[in-house]
């Protein structure tokens, strides 16, 4: 059976990394493949990042309950805040609802529709050391069917002051947390496009099934979090098993170009996207263990007992994938098919057997970072989606196909989003990662840790 020339461009079929024999003439050959067929990929990437950044600016979420104004009272130092009146008017003057925030400090007021809105704390009843930091009520626009979230933005003295705390510090800390988390996220998309060649933009929608997996189990079956979590990791690595089996594998087998893949990629997450919004809601929901927790003063930062497990665990889950990789037969069965493909087929490697089981340890990983990062920024219908940007952002700034590089790229990332808010706002912190995957693609396409050239 003879191929097409560029070999490269076909789903599921990759080229080496390796130099060729050939010479230097075959080395411009090829290396002209590499180019040709990565601008695709590269100007894809380039497309959804700003599709991506656009969304995340977008002000609130889809609602499948109607408009509504929702919203968390908290703290570092404070933890949830229960028990605030919160008051919402109408532009005239006229009362909408006020209601008291739980002992999660959340609280969410239906509207009668969209339009503006002013809403309104009872400062009074707040904790003794949180005082607002922008005045007692804010004004916002509604659209129609989005659940509009709103940050009061509580001052509790921890933030850059007292007990030698630095701003800088706490920040760096957060963002190690957060590029950990991404690095759970994107080992598994870059594992998936290393021996697969895909560009998977449907793998920010195996971290928020994850995540809404742990939840309904946690939540709605009054499960514990922990054997919750475990459960969630068997269903998304059958989730992911079933995107190989069901999808990827017939398309491979039919000889799907790569660009076709990717379109049907990002129609995948769509479909699964917005199947999450109709079966899980537009609002934004806590899972049921470990909420309500104040931080630990660490002397120059501070942190919750939540978030200082979310840092061990991801550290222990990725240094055990990275001594999988190394030590057993299935990790050096799946790095022989990341570096050629056609050459671990005919050294008697079961290529179909690999690809499956780097899909099944994916779909995993993704659920696991999902619930860790809903641990911390509760669960929405579309955090995987917010995420994946950055996720391509710490896969690209590490190279391509390498889940080292992975692992290197999202920490780098994710430190530099949080730094990042010391001179933007905090809401649009995500325009860092655009940024840097902009500058990545054009300055050093392959990555830190990525070859030049992919020459076959």
């Amino acid at each position: 059976m003879t191929h097409a020339p560029h070999r490269s461009t076909r789903y599921g079929e990759r080229s080496s990394t390796r130099e060729a024999p050939g010479g230097p003439r075959a080395a411009r050959r090829g290396a002209r493949r590499w180019r040709s067929g990565r601008r695709p990929l590269v100007l894809a990437l380039l497309v959804a990042a700003f599709g991506m950044a656009f969304a995340t600016l977008v002000p609130g979420v889809a609602s499948a309950v109607g408009e509504q104004l929702v919203g968390t009272l908290q703290t570092s130092r404070s933890g949830p805040i229960e028990g605030v009146e919160v008051t919402v008017e109408t532009a005239d003057g006229e009362e909408v609802d006020a209601v008291e925030t739980d002992e999660d400090g959340r609280f969410a007021i239906d509207l009668p529709g969209a339009g503006s809105y002013t809403i309104s704390l009872d400062a009074e009843a707040l904790p003794e050391g949180v005082e607002l930091g922008n005045g007692d009520s804010r004004t916002v626009q509604v659209a129609d069917g989005r659940s509009q979230p709103v940050n009061f933005g509580l001052v509790d003295g921890s933030a850059g002051s007292g007990g030698g705390n630095i701003r800088a510090i706490q920040l760096l800390v957060d963002g190690l947390r957060f590029g950990l988390v991404i690095a759970m996220c994107a080992v598994g998309l870059s594992l998936i496009f290393g021996t697969t060649g895909l560009t998977n933009f449907a793998h920010g929608e195996l971290v928020t099934i994850g995540a809404v997996v742990a939840w309904f189990i946690n939540v709605r079956g009054d499960v514990p979090l922990i054997p919750a979590t475990i459960i969630a990791l068997v269903v998304g690595a059958a989730v992911g098993a079933l995107n190989e089996l069901a999808l990827w594998r017939p398309l491979r087998r039919r000889g799907t170009g790569l660009v076709a893949a990717l379109v049907v990629s990002i129609g995948l997450s769509l479909l699964l996207r917005y199947l999450i919004q109709i079966v899980y809601g537009g609002a934004s929901n806590p899972y049921g263990d470990f909420q309500s927790q104040r931080s630990v003063d660490y002397g120059v930062f501070t942190m919750t007992n939540r978030s200082l497990a979310s840092i061990i665990i991801s550290v222990v889950v990725l240094v055990l994938v990275a001594l999988m990789l190394q030590r057993t037969k299935i990790g050096k069965a799946m790095r022989a098919v990341s570096d050629n493909r056609d050459l671990a087929a005919s050294s008697g490697i079961d290529v179909n057997r690999v690809i499956l089981v780097v899909w099944m340890m994916g779909g995993a990983l993704a659920t696991l970072g999902g619930v860790l990062l809903g641990l911390n920024d509760q669960v929405q219908w579309d955090m995987g989606f917010r995420l994946l940007l950055l996720m391509f952002a710490g896969v690209t700034l590490g190279g391509l196909g390498t889940a080292y590089g992975a692992l290197v790229g999202s920490v780098i990332v994710g430190v530099f989003v949080q730094m990042s808010t010391l001179v933007i706002p905090d809401d649009m912190k995500y325009v860092g990662g655009l940024l840097l995957l902009i500058v990545i693609l054009v300055i050093r396409p392959q990555g830190i840790l990525g070859s030049r050239a992919r020459i076959g």
